[in-house]
């Protein structure tokens, strides 16, 4: 089997969009778009009225037209809600997702992998967070009905997936086992295809999983107790963007506040080459010297994220992109690796930018607030109730459902901050815009050498030929 030599990361809440996607493909690499919050970003799109058509347009291809229907209507605007309107929010997960929820997600991640997809024979993959567990199931289905080739999936240890994976292929109930906080026991989430969608007539095509990994213990685990085949593995090392691995043992701050990463933080290369599976090395390669590092190290290639997320096809609102691009080419741009902006604990590379939450001011002035809940997490309680709580909820509220306050300590509400990076930030109750929070990978100086001859923007494809410059554009089918 021929793999890509350049996998575009699948980032952020619609930074790696449909459209991004399409391009990388058709240039002959792996285009993937973001599976986080995209049942969200699919309701959002919606209310700003479908610009173009387009999810009219993939939904019309959808399975059961029934469901497509419904969920259409219950979104849509025509020309769009007001400016001064909130976004209808959709329900948020929980370990019991209503039919309704369920039929969002498959719509959502249909639509987002067909459009990817639409009008060429090149391969589409689709990036889901393990740490995301409760619309993954839901997720993956509707991704695997648009014909999507890879799954790709990391924050975490999915070793439940290959054999979702599997099972779905033939519209067969999956579970997954939801992991409870105060409770030693996982919960089984159930998602029955025939019960949601009913009987199809054919099976599905079992998309190739990719597990993100940065250790070698965890690639050698995955290889041998997973569900399924996994069919290669994305190596990331801590200079990639959004969430990073925490350094090994103990982890020490540096006087700017960032994690101190080690020699027992380097992946050993060796045993993962061992295992005989295709991998990918990820963290700083947008240089085509690092490109052929990694195939001199027996890489089948290379994941790339930050030099596509800010080109002009990703889905990043374009003044944001414009000032991150003006930085970097005055050479101010800095990304910090944030030990506490996430609720998840693990450290989050932040670039530092004016009107953004990275600035203390613009965040303590953020009413707290949690109504979007995918970092959320199930607990349960002192009644053995099912509860869910989030550290960057408001304080006093997560207090109240048994989680300790040092906990919620300089936490930033990553969901609304992405949110408001795609151009589509929440109207809050209280009055309040959400403002962005943007991510990147330490490397983002470098995208410099894809701005030439004075440009002040540049495109995927510009990435493409600066680091694989023999790359094959795919012709488009009829």
């Amino acid at each position: 089997m021929k793999w890509p030599t350049i996998i575009q990361g699948g980032m952020g809440v619609g930074v790696s969009n449909w459209n991004l996607a399409k391009t990388v493909s058709r240039l002959g690499h792996l285009g993937v778009v973001s599976g986080t919050a995209l049942d969200s970003v699919f309701a959002r799109r919606l209310q700003n009225g479908d610009p173009g058509g387009h999810l009219r347009r993939a939904l019309n291809h959808f399975p059961v037209s029934d469901i497509a229907h419904r969920v259409y209507e219950k979104y849509f605007i025509p020309c769009g809600k007001a400016i001064d309107q909130a976004f209808k929010r959709i329900p948020m997960y929980t370990l019991t997702p209503s039919r309704h929820l369920f039929e969002v997600t498959l719509c959502a991640n249909f639509a987002e992998v067909f459009l990817a997809k639409e009008g060429h024979s090149g391969c589409v993959g689709i990036n889901y967070l393990e740490k995301i567990q409760m619309p993954n199931l839901a997720s993956i289905y509707g991704a695997m009905l648009a014909g999507v080739d890879y799954i790709l999936m990391g924050a975490g240890i999915p070793r439940e997936i290959p054999g979702i994976l599997d099972l779905f292929s033939n519209h067969e109930d999956a579970t997954l086992r939801v992991r409870v906080d105060n409770d030693d026991e996982a919960y089984p989430m159930t998602f029955s295809p025939r019960d949601i969608v009913g009987e199809l007539p054919h099976p599905l095509h079992r998309p190739n999983f990719l597990a993100i990994i940065s250790s070698a213990t965890l690639a050698v685990t995955l290889a041998r107790k997973s569900s399924g085949q996994v069919n290669g593995f994305v190596v990331e090392g801590y200079d990639a963007g959004g969430h990073n691995a925490p350094p090994r043992g103990h982890m020490l701050l540096d006087e700017n506040g960032e994690p101190v990463y080690g020699e027992k933080d380097d992946i050993d290369l060796a045993k993962i080459r061992d295992l005989g599976l295709p991998f990918w090395l990820a963290g700083s390669y947008g240089d085509p010297y690092r490109v052929q590092e990694a195939l001199d190290q027996g890489a089948a290639g290379v994941q790339l994220g930050t030099p596509f997320a800010f080109c002009r096809e990703s889905g990043l609102e374009d003044h944001v992109k414009q000032q991150v691009l003006d930085q970097i080419k005055s050479g101010e741009v800095y990304v910090k690796t944030d030990a506490k902006a996430s609720p998840t604990g693990f450290p989050f590379k932040v670039v530092q930018l004016d009107e953004t939450l990275s600035e203390f001011e613009m965040y303590q002035q953020r009413p707290r607030v949690c109504d979007l809940g995918y970092l959320r997490t199930p607990f349960k309680d002192e009644e053995g109730r099912i509860g869910y709580r989030c550290p960057s909820e408001p304080v006093e509220e997560y207090q109240r459902k048994g989680g300790d306050p040092e906990a919620t300590r300089g936490r930033k509400c990553l969901c609304n901050g992405l949110f408001a990076n795609i151009g589509l930030p929440q109207l809050q109750r209280s009055g309040y815009t959400e403002k962005p929070l943007l991510t990147s990978g330490k490397e983002i100086s470098l995208i410099r050498r894809f701005m030439q001859n004075g440009e002040t923007s540049y495109s995927a494809e510009d990435v493409i030929h600066a680091l694989c410059p023999q790359h094959q554009v795919e012709p488009a089918v009829a």
